[in-house]
């Protein structure tokens, strides 16, 4: 019967109302029995079949009394939520010919209950649909720890930190992860909870202990809100810079049993940011930095009591034949292969810097002649072993030298590191010229022998 709904409405049809009260009028809003009676189709309707199926099925079964939960409508279409309660009188049992009902009115409850479930499937989806990585956690044995050292007589929470870095290791073992949404999966490449949860060390690690360090902090400063950037890992050990959004939840500020941590993914910006800085100090061609950096650094090393200060400046011969003959991109592969001996060469403390079109410097904080000298050494080594490669197209290159002295100016230092330099190059083009010149007249007595 359940699966036709036309028979339970003909079995509807066939009860008849003998008495109601006064409430029962009131509720359905008729003027008198006739008046309800005549209207009946109108208040047993569509969910009403329903469930007047179970309790045709319950009277099928022999009982005498049921429960049930319906709706019913007044005579005027409002929609009633009722507690159908029945009860065959006695004497009637076989007949059926006088069953009681009563119909308790539970509109109100019922429609708050429906706005309730409205209201959580609601928050849960936006929980899990939301693009932003959501974790609700479980902070309440954070706050009796804190409470705890409180009670110790702790005033200064950051100098104590210090002094016990298990402290914080300890509140991060603390923390009781309750639900992630999806976004949370997908920005850890975690095929699900159960996997992220087992794994959950793989992700937060490394910095991560400093940066809750300074949450924890906030936390003991009373600042129930708060973010930072912080670095996580994916399971399959990529990074993740997330903005970190640190919230108690209403209702829960006296005991922190639920909080919520939003992580937004800024790991694009996080790299572009890099990569414009990157171009802010490196010359993109050669891999070295640049000369904004060496305008910089020249000066912080003006500023820095740390002497001696030696610079080697750097011109790459035959830039501009190679461009002039061979095209740009022959000089620019002469610029790169000049950046990749150079990149070789200086090491940390050291800067390597292209400064100009054809013109490099290295500059050596802390170095000596000796120093200088091994670096001179250095660069003619990584240059003989990279010609080895282009032995078609040698790489050439006149440099300078200098140390700075006791009292003089980097600007100072630089200048006669310079002023070798362009020293050696008028060599280079000497000695160019002179066998351009012996050159040509070996050929000139060739022809005239001829």
């Amino acid at each position: 019967m359940g699966d036709d709904t036309t028979r339970v409405a003909s079995c509807s049809r066939l009860i008849r109302v003998l008495r109601v009260n006064r409430k029962t009028l009131e509720l359905f809003e008729a003027n008198d029995l006739d008046h309800l009676v005549a209207n009946l189709g109108s208040v047993f309707r569509d969910e009403m079949l329903e469930s007047h199926v179970n309790e045709l099925a319950e009277l099928w079964e022999g009982k005498t009394e049921f429960t049930s939960s319906a709706v019913n409508y007044t005579l005027s279409g409002r929609r009633l939520d009722i507690q159908l309660r029945g009860s065959v009188l006695p004497g009637h049992e076989q007949s059926l010919a006088q069953v009681m009902l009563t119909t308790e009115d539970v509109t109100a409850r019922e429609e708050a209950r429906r706005k309730e479930c409205e209201n959580r499937r609601y928050a849960e989806g936006i929980f899990e649909h939301s693009p932003v990585s959501l974790w609700v956690e479980d902070f309440s044995q954070i706050k009796l720890l804190l409470e705890n050292v409180g009670d110790r007589g702790i005033d200064d929470f950051r100098v104590f930190t210090d002094v016990h870095p298990e402290f914080v290791r300890q509140c991060m073992s603390e923390i009781r992860v309750i639900d992630v949404n999806q976004a949370t999966l997908d920005l850890f490449c975690a095929p699900d909870r159960h996997t992220l949860l087992q794994r959950i060390g793989e992700v937060f690690r490394d910095d991560m202990e400093k940066h809750f360090r300074e949450q924890l902090i906030e936390l003991w400063n009373g600042r129930l809100f708060h973010q930072r950037e912080v670095i996580n890992y994916a399971l399959d050990g990529s990074e993740r810079y997330v903005l970190l959004q640190f919230s108690v939840l209403p209702g829960h500020e006296a005991d922190w049993a639920l909080v919520q941590v939003a992580l937004t993914d800024i790991t694009a910006r996080k790299k572009a940011e890099a990569y414009l800085e990157y171009l802010g100090k490196h010359d993109v061609l050669t891999k070295l930095r640049n000369r904004a950096f060496y305008a910089d650094e020249l000066n912080r090393l003006e500023r820095k009591s740390l002497r001696p200060v030696s610079a080697v400046i750097i011109d790459l011969n035959g830039l501009k034949e190679a461009n002039d003959q061979l095209g740009h991109d022959a000089g620019d592969a002469l610029l790169r292969r000049l950046g990749e001996v150079l990149n070789g060469a200086a090491a940390q403390p050291n800067h390597a810097a292209r400064i100009g079109g054809d013109e490099f410097a290295v500059l050596m904080p802390g170095a000596d002649k000796l120093a200088v000298a091994t670096m001179v050494e250095t660069i003619g080594e990584l240059l003989k072993i990279n010609n080895q490669f282009y032995s078609n197209a040698p790489l050439s290159i006149s440099l300078g030298v200098a140390t700075s002295e006791p009292g003089e100016t980097m600007e100072s230092m630089v200048r006669r590191a310079d002023i070798a330099m362009y020293t050696q190059k008028r060599a280079y083009h000497a000695s160019r010229k002179a066998d351009e010149q012996g050159g040509a007249a070996t050929n000139e007595k060739s022809a005239s022998a001829a």
